[in-house]
């Protein structure tokens, strides 16, 4: 490790990621659509000038796992101080189109660098991620269920100078803002991405001139420490190779299971992951970019491992992922994609979890609700977007959470007042669904139910998971319950796209956590049927957690 004091060290961590912690703050409080300053589906990181990440903040895994792909596409570009990059394209660094990435230098303005002729060096990046809620495509909100194609999904941006010494190139913005819906609130969410890259530039260079050279120092022992702790915390897992299956419920052309394979082999201090035996890529928009596999085997590894090791590249170093070309978690253009950013993420998270549980029994959960339930309501002047959480899975030590997010998702809901300020939108119910979780020793999480009513005519989109296959119980615990969507009280598959008329109520049932360990008599006998439960008849489980919720127990912290 390189030679920096643990006092000092830990000084330095601390405020690197104070400062990915402020960039989010300033993205939060500056964007306008309600996606990102109710719910905060965003991320931010700093990254050094490798493209390493050197800190983050404590937001989206799927976000913030795939983040290092970004920048090293848009590393391929000649940036100077003063530009900032613009990037979707899930085939060039992004996830899904909706998740719009802005990268910019940090080269702050020293003393020597504000003499005449002297260039500002760029010591690393600023990196924020947001999910717009709409970019184009055939559907508004750009989540449809239908997608054949990345086309019909929305706009797709490679890295692109979206600002160039300091000022926006007015006709790559127009160029964006032309292809998308609420061109108005487009605007003000990438101004705000980009004043949250600015406001990590200046904490950098304020830090720069408090350490000096020490800062640059701490890049590297940052990463060199949490590879140290990581590469630890594996050694002392059992060596070998651990397999598992699990499928996805169609791809939104046909209603057939899409089989996912996993081989972890854990050999010393390193962890091998290798997803042969998947399925080849298909027609519908299940299909996930490798970025995303690989940032779903990153989460897991940072929850069976010291949860208070620095979140950085160094926790990634020990762990290799792979998958074959062509296949559902490495497809090649112009596969669509936007569910497998959402959904197949969780998939593939609860099989690497699932291939663990002998390896690491004390850190791996029972199966967790597996889905983010993507609602999303739109038409040609709004789009809402939500994902609604559900029952996390129990642990060896715990019951699972009820209504929370679970995964590779860490947003907050929208709150019921602000969801019907913005839209024409009535939420008629928001509740638990008592009984949902699987028993068990330690009982897993209910899930939600959330009836929304369309005050005007719109466009309905549902990607959603385990509705036929049940979050799986472990060490002998039941299974939780499955899901359900209705639309006007009518039983609808996971994955659907329908234009409905102005009165139409959409309601969707979430998944129970699974229950871990056998029942032990009085407290966990089986679910009783799946009712659902206001949240007030309980105050003591709320139907959202305040604030951001825990994954799934006390070993899986929100800062993957």
């Amino acid at each position: 490790m390189t030679d920096l004091d643990p006092i000092a060290l830990e000084i330095l961590r601390n405020q690197l990621e104070s400062v990915a912690e402020e960039m989010g703050q300033v993205l939060i409080r500056g964007a306008y659509s309600p996606n990102i300053t109710e719910r905060r589906d965003c991320s931010t990181a700093l990254f050094d000038a490798e493209g390493r990440m050197v800190a983050q903040a404590e937001h989206i895994p799927v976000h913030l796992g795939a983040m290092p792909e970004a920048v090293d596409a848009v590393l391929e570009h000649n940036l100077e101080p003063g530009d900032v990059f613009v990037l979707n394209d899930p085939f060039a660094g992004g996830t899904h189109l909706p998740d719009v990435t802005l990268v910019s230098p940090v080269a702050p303005e020293t003393d020597s660098a504000a003499t005449a002729g002297a260039d500002r060096e760029i010591l690393g990046y600023a990196v924020s991620r947001a999910h717009h809620a709409d970019v184009g495509g055939m559907a508004p909100g750009s989540m449809p269920a239908g997608a054949r194609d990345i086309q019909q999904e929305g706009l797709r941006i490679p890295p692109t100078r979206l600002v160039e010494n300091g000022e926006i190139r007015e006709e790559v913005e127009s160029l964006l803002l032309a292809n998308v819906r609420n061109p108005r609130e487009r605007r003000a969410d990438l101004r705000a991405q980009i004043a949250a890259n600015e406001r990590g530039e200046t904490r950098v260079g304020e830090l720069l001139a408090d350490h000096g050279d020490r800062l640059l120092t701490a890049f590297d022992a940052v990463v060199d420490y949490s590879r140290e702790r990581v590469e630890s915390e594996l050694a002392a897992l059992p060596d070998g190779t651990y397999t598992a299956t699990d499928a996805m419920e169609g791809d939104g052309v046909t209603d057939e299971d899409i089989p996912i394979e996993v081989s972890v082999e854990v050999d010393g201090a390193s962890v091998d992951v290798d997803f042969a035996g998947t399925a080849d890529q298909v027609a519908g928009n299940v299909n996930a970019p490798l970025t995303v596999a690989k940032s779903a085997v990153y989460f897991v590894i940072r929850c069976i491992t010291d949860p208070e090791i620095p979140p950085n590249h160094g926790c990634y170093e020990p762990v290799s992922v792979s998958a074959p070309e062509g296949s559902l978690l490495d497809p090649d253009p112009p596969a669509a994609v936007v569910g497998g950013n959402v959904e197949t993420s969780q998939r593939v998270t609860d099989v690497v979890f699932a291939a663990l549980a002998e390896a690491a029994p004390e850190r791996v959960p029972a199966g967790g609700q597996g889905t983010m339930n993507n609602l999303v309501v739109g038409a040609a002047d709004f789009a809402y977007y939500e994902t609604v959480g559900g029952g996390a899975g129990a642990t060896a030590s715990a019951d699972g959470l009820s209504g929370v997010q679970v995964g590779m998702t860490n947003t907050l809901n929208t709150p019921v007042e602000a969801l019907e300020a913005a839209y024409p939108l009535r939420v008629e119910r928001y509740a638990l669904r008592n009984g949902s979780g699987g028993a068990g020793r330690h009982r897993g999480g209910d899930g939600l139910v959330r009836s929304v009513t369309v005050e005007e005519p719109a466009t309905v989109s549902l990607l959603t998971e385990r509705r036929r296959h049940a979050p799986r119980g472990l060490d002998g615990g039941a299974d939780g319950a499955t899901g359900r969507n209705r639309i006007d009280g009518e039983a609808v598959g996971p994955k659907v796209t329908r234009e409905v008329p102005a009165g139409t109520t959409v309601t969707v049932e979430t998944p129970g956590g699974g229950g871990h360990g056998g029942p032990d008599g009085a407290d966990h006998g089986e679910p009783d049927g799946v009712a659902c439960r206001d949240s007030a008849d309980d105050p003591d489980r709320p139907a959202s957690g305040p604030g951001r919720s825990d994954d799934n127990s006390a070993a899986e912290p929100d800062d993957k």
